[in-house]
């Protein structure tokens, strides 16, 4: 398992979703697969992906059997061909048969995600801007959700509400100002964050001390506009709108980060499959 991936928490996640699946038994499987028949198993990428979470499928077939021989061929991280294997099981057929669709969900979705970073990733290749991701993550999979952003090439925002300061334009409606916003922030320990959504607002949240501004939903033009008004004095983060057609003229504004939702919010599953066959003794 990656160090970046506490054991315990992937342990909870596979076994939820594993009781998810067959809360009373893979009912299928116990009616026609023999308890004692041994198979063979490859995961197989159909399509080119980079590579992650395969330890968190792995777990996944381990969970229902213990004994069952895992190999994983290439790294996480590493880019993978159509056709390359993922992964190679041999154990008892049941239990792999029970686990299959588990770990081909957990799989796709994190190679997906993996995959479209380093997409973004590569579209800003010698320039200096930083791909973030966002909190807007599958609820309850947020730390299998950004380890594959990191395993895509990407950088991750802040995990959760607890972790950083970022005063959005409820928080400083409901404060009465930015200044009021940041002041009540400060203090606590943590850069403060304040997203803008004109080029007005930038000189009160620089005048009230933000370490950052996102700024959010602004043309490449106003980008590059409110880039030259912090001048340095603050770290910029563009969000809102980004895509692969667009990220690189984002990029080309000065900005040092660009936040993309669409990373974990809606990434294309990538085509993996695992084909199974008996054992005979």
């Amino acid at each position: 398992m990656q160090a970046e991936l506490r054991a315990e928490l992937v342990d909870e996640i596979v076994r939820r979703a594993l009781e998810e699946d067959a809360p009373e038994g893979d009912v299928t499987t116990v009616a026609v697969i023999a308890p004692d028949a041994r198979a063979v198993g490859r995961i197989v990428a159909r399509s080119a992906v980079v590579v992650a979470g395969v330890p968190v499928a792995e777990r996944a077939f381990r969970v229902l059997d213990g004994s069952v021989s895992f190999r994983a061929p290439l790294a996480e991280g590493e880019r993978a061909d159509a056709g390359s294997i993922l992964a190679e099981l041999k154990g008892l057929a049941a239990p792999m048969l029970t686990a299959e669709r588990t770990a081909l969900n957990f799989l796709q979705r994190m190679c997906g995600i993996a995959t479209l970073t380093a997409e973004f990733v590569a579209r800003l290749r010698g320039l200096k801007a930083r791909i973030l991701d966002t909190r807007k993550t599958a609820p309850g999979l947020r730390a299998l959700d950004k380890y594959a952003v990191r395993m895509g090439g990407g950088q991750n925002h802040r995990f959760g509400l607890s972790d950083g300061i970022l005063i959005k334009e409820n928080h400083i409606a409901l404060a009465g100002s930015t200044s009021a916003a940041v002041s009540a922030a400060r203090g606590r320990g943590l850069p403060v964050e304040v997203e803008v959504q004109s080029l007005d607002q930038i000189e009160e949240a620089l005048a009230a001390g933000a370490d950052a501004l996102l700024l959010d939903n602004m043309s490449v033009e106003q980008l590059r506009e409110a880039v030259q008004r912090v001048g340095g004095r603050a770290r910029t983060e563009a969000s809102g709108g980004v895509t692969l057609d667009n990220v690189r003229a984002v990029a080309e504004t000065g900005v040092d980060f660009i936040s993309v939702g669409a990373l974990t919010h809606s990434p294309p599953a990538a085509d993996i499959a695992m084909d199974i066959s008996k054992v005979v003794c």
